[in-house]
């Protein structure tokens, strides 16, 4: 029997790219995605089934779940992807931004793997993949939001691989460096206040940084590559980096320490 996916955010970029790989490698891909009546490549590929997932619906779900299952026989790894960044001083953002933010990037994730937990559990194997980033070993100005969240899934994906190890699975976590997808467009929440002068400084380094940050970025198929990796390897590393970029700079985090990485961010910004 062909091993089965599922997939998160994979309307685009790194869930696309990795719904393409895995198809390509012989696996059957549950692709969701929150409009899939949109989707026009996926849905011509033998062996993918593409269906609606929400992470903040719950329903949405259990439905894609099920669907899955139903079709497919059996789901033997999920990728947790769907996500976006909110960036912008923390006082700039509503409470409903915040939550949203935290809502999506994290409690969404967990939402989806505790759906499959339990079928995981039942066939006592499973590989959990979490897309986190290098935002979440590091971390940038005015990204408050977005590295809480990245930080958090690297707690709950590290502390989670000692409960699923107990019926045979593996937790794995990515961090991509910059990749080149959407994620300054439709995927990047910008908030500014003209009302506190005090950020304009930074904010406007920011803007002017973000373009050479993503000057030399990898194309979406590196983090697929790596999550095909993670998933078939057989092994119990935990962590993998996409990209040169991540690897350099989650290397130079551990070399330095706080003051000196913090100069060096600032001095990247022009701080």
């Amino acid at each position: 029997m062909k091993q089965t996916i599922l997939i998160t955010g994979a309307s685009s970029g790194i869930g696309k790219a990795t719904a393409i790989l895995f198809q390509s490698k012989g696996w059957n891909v549950i692709a969701t995605m929150r409009s899939p009546e949109n989707e026009t490549e996926l849905n011509t590929i033998d062996n993918v089934l593409v269906t609606r997932l929400d992470v903040l619906d719950l329903e949405s779900i259990q439905q894609a779940v099920h669907s899955g299952i139903q079709k497919f026989g059996k789901i033997d790894a999920l990728l947790n992807n769907a996500g976006y960044g909110a960036f912008g001083p923390v006082e700039a953002f509503s409470r409903d931004s915040i939550v949203r933010q935290f809502n999506t990037n994290v409690i969404g994730l967990l939402d989806v793997t505790r759906a499959v937990l339990p079928h995981f559990r039942t066939n006592k194997n499973g590989v959990i993949v979490n897309i986190s980033s290098v935002g979440g070993k590091v971390t940038f100005p005015l990204g408050a939001l977005y590295h809480g969240t990245k930080f958090a899934v690297e707690g709950i994906s590290e502390a989670m691989n000692f409960e699923v190890e107990q019926f045979g699975g593996k937790m794995k976590i990515v961090e991509p460096g910059a990749i080149q997808t959407d994620f300054t467009g439709r995927s990047i929440d910008v908030s500014a206040d003209e009302s506190m002068p005090e950020y304009d400084h930074i904010f406007q380094r920011l803007q002017e940084g973000i373009p050479a940050f993503f000057e030399h970025a990898s194309p979406a198929r590196v983090v697929a590559d790596v999550v095909y990796e993670a998933v078939t390897d057989g092994t119990d590393q935990l962590r993998y980096t996409a990209g040169d970029d991540a690897r350099e700079t989650v290397n130079n985090r551990k070399q330095l320490d706080d003051k000196t990485f913090t100069e060096a961010i600032k001095s990247q910004f022009g701080l």
